[in-house]
């Protein structure tokens, strides 16, 4: 970890996903909870800045997740355009070590955690502003009492593969990902140790919304 720069509790961090050819694909303002060897831990709240694909802010609008298509169709042919949107929703607070290929996500309501999500995404890369990724479309879901999970959008990860967006090794990456993730559910490692803890989390309200930096 010679040279990485560590962000101060509180700082405004931008988690961007970076497609290979160097352009962005997505933008999320988070703020740091805390900052580690081991893992970078981020939050954001409804309202928080974003920048999404034009087609995939259409879907979320909509619902319509044939639009979602439409969007990896756009990123295969490299033909997208970012969108200014917010969190919407749900409070997040978000654990990413930096070799993994996931990171760990809690999402709270008013009423509490709703669910565990892990996403899996490219190891971290740090900028001056925060870290880059990269989603890899396939999720898994877990119940907020760790009892029960499924995976998500093994379609759209299926496609995206026959896209040539995610590449063999990258798959390969994944497939070793997925048991690490299952293998840390299991033996409560990572944030399930303190699941409760997790659970109880709440977004600071006096805390200022994270913004993206202004550019231009």
């Amino acid at each position: 970890m010679t040279g990485v720069r560590y962000f101060d509790v509180g700082e405004t961090v931008v988690r961007r996903d970076v497609h290979r050819s160097g352009r962005v694909w997505s933008e999320l303002a988070l703020r740091v909870v805390a900052d580690t060897g081991e893992a970078l831990v981020t939050a954001c709240a409804p309202g928080a800045e974003a920048a999404w694909p034009s087609l995939y802010a259409k879907a979320r609008a909509d619902g319509d997740r044939s639009v979602r298509t439409e969007a990896f169709e756009a990123m295969a042919r490299g033909e997208w355009e970012l969108a200014p949107g917010r969190w919407q929703d749900t409070e997040l607070l978000l654990w990413k070590p930096p070799a993994a290929w996931f990171s760990i996500n809690a999402f709270s309501t008013g009423s509490g955690l709703r669910n565990w999500y892990v996403n899996f995404e490219h190891p971290t890369r740090r900028t001056e502003v925060g870290y880059d990724t990269f989603d890899l479309a396939v999720d898994l879901v877990i119940d907020p009492d760790l009892t029960r999970w499924q995976w998500k959008d093994e379609d759209e990860y299926a496609h995206v593969r026959r896209l040539g967006i995610i590449m063999d090794i990258e798959h390969q990456a994944v497939e070793l990902a997925r048991a690490q993730v299952l293998s840390l559910l299991e033996d409560r490692a990572g944030p399930f140790t303190d699941a409760d803890g997790w659970a109880a989390w709440r977004w600071n309200s006096s805390w200022p919304l994270p913004r993206l930096p202004q550019t231009g």
